[in-house]
């Protein structure tokens, strides 16, 4: 396993009050996912990586990573990437809906914007073509000097990651319809080459000309013969696979976890790069004392102190999953209350893969938090509103507020919302949609947690983990330096979403407290989740 280089660099060390301590329960990630593959002209795998605004660039012999487009830089969302014979890379930016070119002299040009989804990619003979991964999606040729682009297919039920292959024609998978077909690059009659798969996501080819292609919801790597469609499965891999590329006769797959994994023969697989979280956002502790963790794709489970490390509950393409997770609150018995970037409020059984659709169609949704009289309450980020939801109903707690991200309850049943645009902790009052100040003169407050008569707020803003005596407002920082929000001195381009999978994207620094009062905390910069404790005297 090769374990150089780390996504997120500080030159500050976190610094801790006195008494406290604080445990790394993941390590830190090494990439934002891992999302399109492609082997470069220098022979080193460059990754793109959707949630991050990322490319890397990655030497398979060394285990050294490289950032080629920086998180803040001008590529938004890369879900694919290819090279042409200059050395020039395109890239899609699936939730902006561009492509881009970052030339071999490193300055970047926007090639189109008006290209929904855009997500496969690959260049033949220098000549690009793309497609878009969504209902109704194109398959077309685009001029790299401006030109319109010439439209090979319409209404295609999302394409994506595609290759042409050794006979000339442009292959290419459909996720909606589960099979992979070809067309001429030319144009023409486009054929069915194979189909049941396992929701098919990337084409690529071998040095003998089968095709090879990850599947993202049954997680095998499948290699097919384009003559017959017959396939064996060269590998048995986690769902959540998206790309595939070969380095000399070596074939790499990326997994949405950041994973880089060798597919070895005989059914042997090597990690090349270890998988993480893409966020971490929000967190609960459940009933049975265990850490869940909502990572967006992903909903995951720790056992603080325990055996099973990381263990994944659901995902993206499990049966039953709610969709993108950003908030989550434990109401026992193994059920949890979420809300998703589609705008979903949802009750989720991951046990049983079911969930159920509380309210639908709001806008940016991110804490969540259960009142003690029973009721689900919501910060609805996009319009600045707190909610109380219920089966198909909707009733406003608070609107005006600018940006909320945290909901929690006082010990006196107040609630209390984190306002990250205004850098202040408010309470409701009751009285019509008003609010009072509990806490001000912060600058990006995400996450809070009451407990014990103490307030607790992530300013991600600041990189601190604040605590505020709710009785006498004394106000204590616990941590500085966290690798929490963006890194210094970046400012994050907004993710505009993947529709169907998800809606608009952002981070969510969540906190959670264990029984025996641990703290747990989302480091989401690094991609890591701490544990901070107070010793005894």
């Amino acid at each position: 396993m090769l374990m150089q280089g780390a996504r997120y660099i500080s030159g500050t060390s976190i610094t801790l009050a006195e008494g406290w301590s604080l445990e790394r329960l993941t390590p830190p990630s090494r990439l934002f996912g891992a999302n399109g593959l492609r082997t470069g002209p220098d022979g080193r795998i460059y990754v793109a990586q959707v949630t991050g605004s990322q490319i890397s660039a990655l030497d398979v012999v060394t285990g050294r990573l490289e950032t080629i487009s920086a998180k803040g830089g001008e590529i938004i969302a890369p879900d694919d990437v290819a090279f042409d014979s200059r050395g020039n890379l395109y890239a899609t930016e699936v939730m902006d809906g561009r492509v881009s070119m970052r030339g071999a002299d490193g300055r970047t040009r926007l090639l189109r914007d008006d290209l929904p989804s855009a997500n496969g990619i690959t260049v033949h003979q220098d000549r690009l073509f793309i497609n878009e991964c969504r209902v109704g999606g194109r398959l077309m040729e685009l001029d790299p000097n401006g030109g319109a682009p010439r439209i090979l297919l319409e209404n295609m039920a999302m394409p994506n990651a595609m290759e042409v292959g050794p006979d000339g024609m442009l292959y290419y998978p459909v996720m909606g319809t589960n099979d992979i077909w070809r067309i001429h690059p030319d144009g023409g009659e486009p054929e069915r080459v194979a189909g049941d798969l396992g929701v098919p996501d990337s084409v690529k080819f071998d040095s003998e000309g089968f095709i090879v292609s990850t599947q993202v919801a049954s997680g095998e790597v499948l290699r097919i013969n384009p003559r017959n469609g017959d396939r064996t499965v060269l590998a048995a891999l986690t769902p959540g696979l998206d790309n595939c590329t070969f380095v000399g006769d070596r074939l790499f797959v990326s997994n949405f976890t950041g994973e880089i994994t060798e597919i070895l023969g005989g059914g042997e697989t090597r990690t090349t790069l270890p998988g993480g979280f893409n966020w971490p956002l929000d967190m609960t502790v459940g009933d049975d004392g265990n850490l869940y963790v909502a990572d967006g794709t992903y909903f995951y489970r720790i056992r603080p102190g325990g055996e099973g490390g990381l263990q994944t509950l659901g995902m993206l393409f499990t049966p039953g999953y709610p969709g993108f997770l950003r908030g989550v609150t434990a109401v026992g018995g193994g059920e949890f209350i979420v809300t998703t970037s589609g705008g979903q409020v949802s009750r989720y059984r991951p046990a049983s893969c079911e969930s159920e659709v509380l309210v639908d169609g709001l806008d940016q949704l991110y804490g969540v938090a259960v009142a003690p009289g029973g009721a689900v309450v919501a910060a609805e980020f996009g319009t600045g509103r707190v909610l109380s939801v219920g089966s198909g109903r909707v009733e406003v707690l608070a609107s005006g507020l600018n940006q909320p991200l945290g909901v929690a309850f006082a010990p006196d049943g107040a609630c209390l919302v984190s306002e990250s645009g205004a850098g202040r902790i408010v309470a409701l009052t009751g009285v019509g949609v008003g609010v009072d100040t509990v806490v001000d003169g912060l600058d990006k407050p995400q996450g809070i947690l009451v407990r014990d008569g103490q307030l607790y707020i992530v300013d991600a803003g600041a990189k601190t983990l604040v605590a505020v005596d709710l009785a006498t407002k004394v106000r204590q920082t616990i941590a500085r330096e966290l690798p929490v929000g963006a890194p210094p001195g970046v400012t994050p381009k907004p993710l505009r979403g993947l529709p169907p999978f998800s809606g608009p994207q952002g981070p969510f620094s969540g906190i959670a407290a264990g029984p025996d009062g641990t703290l747990y905390l989302s480091a989401d910069a690094e991609g890591s989740v701490m544990a901070l404790r107070l010793q005894e005297s």
